[in-house]
């Protein structure tokens, strides 16, 4: 048979290398469950660690000579368990239905013709590029990118991010007074509607240490960053200055000069701290360090608009879209994963083997964690 029987798990083995375009789920690091026995429709638990909260004053927790310690109460792991409804989900989507369907479809032809290129030159992107596998492959790279953007962001529904909760936060500390895509705020004269570095920045960033949000392993916590909302940031002079260099990650005790952004003196890497490449391949970009947040951008976050008020714009109620800045610590969004995790799939129905005809599948069910490790940041555009 003129189809390669390794076809399919050559091109299924793609769906799970990274990609420097979509980097959420790298930024997010979700908490993972994968059950191989799990099929859609049954679930898989998820746990959800919390501390004990209040500490206590000195003389609370001093003991006396004569008090017995074993008769009281024993505390244990605050945990609570999240349960996820796995579900099937397949790509391509239908072009004039989105909530439909569709498959993914090469002639023979084609085929044979790139399975001779990749004998001749060894080029796995050359093979996916002639056949046009890399655009099944984006299609799922972008779905799965986006739904952990849309996990993110429903910590909105919270409400207004402070220091006991996550949620919302609107330049100036701004609360809905609306509801849907009406906000009922109102931006008088002078007053910025853009994300500001100076003000909303460290109002957010000190809210999450207020809260106890848990920092990643570098100490960090982190933020994906709309190009717009990007570009609204470095209109400041400092943060501007900061995002040419992109950081290098956890400090090397051997090496202090490496920390925390060893770029700016050495001089190397792209702008952003966004994708580079080694030996002609991707690398997953580093993201750059400010304000004790490491940033990253994305072109993959949903667009929104909404209704208020900026004087200095329109002294009217009009709409404007508002680019997104979440900010987030670890243990935020979980996974859970039943049957062979993420595969391609070849149709049998091939019409006499004229065509190969495949899809992406996934059995899997994503839930949000903790909405309190989550702050939804907004930059209105105008």
């Amino acid at each position: 048979m003129w189809i390669d029987n390794d076809f399919p798990k050559l091109l299924g083995a793609e769906l799970y290398r990274p990609h420097p375009a979509y980097i959420i789920e790298m930024a997010v690091e979700p908490v993972v469950v994968h059950d191989f026995s799990k099929q859609p429709g049954q679930t898989v638990q998820l746990d959800r660690y919390r501390f004990w909260g209040k500490p206590g004053t000195k003389e609370s927790r001093e003991r006396t000579a004569d008090q017995t310690l074993g008769t009281a109460s024993a505390r244990n792991i605050v945990k609570d368990k999240v349960l996820v409804t796995l579900r099937e989900y397949t790509g391509p989507a239908d072009t004039r239905d989105s909530a439909q369907p569709s498959t993914f479809k090469v002639a023979r032809e084609t085929l044979i013709t790139a399975q001779r290129l990749l004998l001749d030159t060894g080029n796995l992107n050359v093979f996916h590029q002639s056949i046009g596998s890399l655009t099944l492959l984006d299609d799922y790279r972008r779905w799965r990118d986006r739904v952990f953007a849309n996990e993110l962001l429903k910590a909105e529904a919270t409400g207004q991010a402070s220091k006991e909760q996550g949620g919302y936060y609107l330049p100036g500390g701004k609360a809905k007074g609306g509801s849907g895509g009406t906000l009922g705020v109102t931006y008088a004269a002078g007053e910025s509607a853009k994300f500001d570095i100076t003000t909303d920045l460290l109002e957010v960033v000190k809210d999450m240490r207020k809260r106890n949000v848990p920092t990643f392993a570098d100490g960090y916590y982190r933020c994906i960053v709309d190009p717009t909302a990007m570009m609204h940031l470095r209109q400041n002079n400092d943060f501007r200055e900061i995002a040419r260099y992109p950081g290098t990650g956890m400090i090397n005790p051997m090496q202090p000069n490496q920390a925390p952004n060893a770029n700016f003196y050495q001089g190397m890497g792209p702008a952003y701290g966004q994708a580079g490449f080694v030996a002609g391949q991707p690398v997953m970009p580093t993201g750059f360090l400010f304000e004790g947040v490491r940033w990253f951008e994305s072109t993959n976050l949903p667009e929104t608009t909404y209704n208020l008020v900026v004087t200095d714009e329109n002294s009217s109620a009009a709409d404007y879209s508002a680019s997104q800045l979440i900010f987030f610590g670890p243990q935020a969004v979980g996974v859970g994963i039943g049957g062979n995790n993420a595969q391609i799939l070849l149709n049998n129905n091939d019409d006499f083997s004229r065509f190969i005809i495949m899809i992406w599948s996934l059995f899997a069910g994503f839930e949000t964690l903790n909405k309190d490790f989550i702050t939804v940041g907004y930059s209105f555009v105008y």
